[in-house]
């Protein structure tokens, strides 16, 4: 049985077939073969057409057909994962009324600021687990603020993911996650959280129907499939934002497993069962996959949105005429430290676990006469994983979560043997790394809702290890050195 996994993210569209049997990984495609368009049309703004997602995941799939011995019409079941927090709004039509406002476009943060002011920092925390922020919630209420014409033609608002369930299915619907993710859930009476939408002025009617995130959220249509390449009827059986699924992938399920990302943005995320919050909302709580009324399974979701997009921007302005690979080698030619040289990776829109600011890049302490491109490489990397241990410690503090261990995918910049070394000894805990990705695991996720896996145990039970990245212990001086300068930087920054 071969199961097909779609991720959406904010730089392209992957997708995978998986062997359900052996857990091979039989194809993979993403489109485009270069980062997505994001168009920019304010500072702090980032918004993406939804039809470009879908075409992309059409030309994913004609890759696989053209490329791969592979009967597409083999596949029996469809997983989804998402970038999270997106808006999309639709009409009566399901006809797209304007571009998604993505997760990392912060022109609604002033928004959640007032609402977390005006409802109660007490109220917002124990029903959401968060402020409003600038979350799906705060999005919709910009668009009523500021594109009333607009906002009176939306029928339902839906996340990235719930678009695409909608393209294939023609249904729409959503799940408690993802509710959780866009600021819609109120978790101590398990309901859609009427008290935010009612500041908002934002009518209950727009939420689509909530499905499970593993079960029957509605089969393929027959012109939609013959379009894929695909046989009708496929059920889809999976949904879920990119960093639940990530662990999901991952198989981090229960309460202290730890599961970290570094694509575009970076991410740390662990589970508990316990109803913690960050007062600051810094580090934020989402339903897990896995999550119930009556067993709680609840994500704790550290996110810096500079990370891969840093490295990528190095690689383009500084040194393009590498590769990547090529860049992680010059980059372990530099000394911890990069002689001085430190760089704070804040340049992708507000950043939560500064508290929503938006301060931008900072490169400091750079000497002509001592650094060159391979450095500002380096600093890159070790700034990367040093905003995560800047994270980890939030996380801590405030939710109890302790991380002892991390599982990661070997893929973006944890091919980096800077980046993983640098954060396997600033924080003390070794890494795990995976050959899996966030497609497969969405793949995993529609064999198990399809009942094609009987329990996450069998879905797992062929996941591989590659390698573990210990602690550089005889240089744990070196790197709290490092950080110490990387942190001190970073307070005169906010200060």
């Amino acid at each position: 049985m071969i199961l097909l996994g779609i991720d959406v993210g904010s730089s392209s569209v992957k997708v995978s077939l998986l062997d359900a049997g052996s857990g091979k990984n039989l194809a993979s495609a993403q489109y485009p073969k270069q980062e997505m368009k994001i168009i920019s049309k304010k500072a702090g703004w980032a918004e993406q057409n939804p039809e470009d997602w879908w075409q992309n995941i059409i030309y994913a799939l004609r890759d696989i057909s053209h490329n791969n011995q592979l009967d597409l019409k083999s596949v029996e079941a469809i997983g989804i994962t998402y970038q999270m927090h997106g808006l999309v709004c639709v009409d009566k039509d399901k006809n797209v009324l304007r571009p998604s406002i993505i997760w990392c476009d912060s022109r609604a943060v002033e928004i959640g600021n007032k609402a977390f002011a005006d409802l109660g920092s007490q109220v917002c925390l124990s029903k959401l687990l968060n402020s409003p922020g600038n979350f799906t919630a705060s999005k919709l209420k910009w668009v009523k603020e500021n594109e009333p014409d607009l906002y009176k033609k939306i029928y339902k608002i839906m996340l990235p993911g719930d678009y695409i369930a909608m393209k294939l299915t023609g249904k729409i619907n959503t799940t408690v996650t993802g509710l959780s993710e866009g600021m819609f859930w109120d978790f101590p009476n398990n309901q859609l959280a009427d008290f935010l939408l009612k500041y908002y002025g934002i009518s209950p009617d727009f939420i689509p129907e909530i499905v499970p995130a593993f079960g029957m959220q509605g089969e393929l249509l027959k012109d939609v499939a013959s379009e894929l390449g695909l046989k009708s009827n496929i059920p889809v059986t999976y949904r879920a934002g990119d960093q639940p699924n990530n662990a999901f992938s991952l198989n981090v399920l229960n309460p202290g497993e730890i599961a970290a990302t570094a694509g575009t943005s970076g991410v740390v995320y662990g589970v508990t069962d316990k109803y913690s919050y960050d007062p600051e909302s810094r580090v934020n709580i989402f339903a897990h996959v896995n999550h119930l009324s009556s067993k709680a399974r609840l994500g704790v979701l550290l996110c810096v949105n500079g990370t891969g997009i840093l490295n990528s921007w190095v690689q383009k302005n500084v040194g393009s005429k590498i590769s990547y690979s090529e860049m992680n080698e010059q980059a372990s030619q530099v000394p911890i430290g990069s002689e001085g040289l430190t760089i704070i990776p804040f340049g992708n829109g507000a950043e939560r676990v500064i508290g929503n600011k938006n301060p931008g890049c900072q490169i400091s302490n750079l000497n002509f006469n001592i650094h060159n491109y391979t450095h500002v490489i380096h600093a890159a990397q070790e700034g990367i994983a040093f905003s995560f241990k800047y994270g980890i410690d939030i996380m801590a503090k405030y939710t109890g979560l302790v991380v002892s261990q991390i599982r990661a995918g070997h893929a973006n910049m944890f091919l980096s043997p800077v980046f993983r070394e640098t954060l396997a000894s600033i924080a003390g805990v070794p890494i795990d790394l995976y050959n899996t990705d966030g497609s497969e695991g969405a793949a995993r996720g529609a064999g198990i809702g399809s009942g094609i896996y009987k329990s996450s145990a069998e879905a797992f039970s062929n996941l591989e290890k590659l390698s573990t990245v210990e602690p550089v212990s005889n240089k744990a001086d070196k790197y709290a050195e490092a950080y110490q300068n990387w942190f001190s930087t970073l307070n005169k920054m906010l200060n």
